[in-house]
């Protein structure tokens, strides 16, 4: 279980290769393994290289991702705590635990979607349409990426 946990929290606190091979020249993100590498060896670095801000956009940008960074950190730690649960039980879920777990699952994703929401109105008035969305983009790859590692990893109910 101890090591279930373990690499769960370290797929979701991270997610390892130099931040250029995760952007092809015209600077997308198309290979998901760079993507990942570059993420787990410096998030903040690799957006801001993709992004490009200037100074005065920096300026708003940055306090706005790390609110939602914090946002969503929080959020991890809930899924987290909720598949440990899950682990140590190793057993059979009665119905009402199950039922309880579905609907904290769906909470944590209607708050991540609400917070979402709220970081694209923010950025659409800090910055210009484009990087607003570029910036939403990448955060959209790389949370995919996460869920993707995080699902792998977790065994379905019984």
């Amino acid at each position: 279980m101890k090591k279930i946990v373990t690499v769960l929290f370290f797929a979701v606190a991270s997610l390892a290769a130099p931040i250029g091979l995760a952007q092809n020249k015209d600077g997308d993100v198309t290979d998901m393994q760079a993507l990942r590498a570059a993420i787990k060896s410096d998030k903040k670095t690799f957006v801001a290289a993709t992004l490009q801000l200037t100074p005065a956009e920096a300026k708003k940008f940055w306090p706005i991702y790390d609110a939602y960074q914090r946002t969503i950190d929080a959020s991890n730690r809930k899924r987290a705590l909720a598949v440990e649960a899950v682990v140590a039980k190793d057993e059979d879920l009665s119905n009402a635990y199950a039922r309880n777990l579905a609907t904290d699952a769906i909470a944590n994703d209607e708050g991540e979607i609400k917070a979402r929401r709220a970081l694209q109105n923010r950025l659409m008035k800090a910055l210009s349409p484009i990087k607003a969305a570029r910036y939403l983009q990448l955060e959209s790859k790389i949370r995919a990426l996460q869920d993707y590692d995080i699902a792998s990893m977790i065994p379905l109910v019984r």
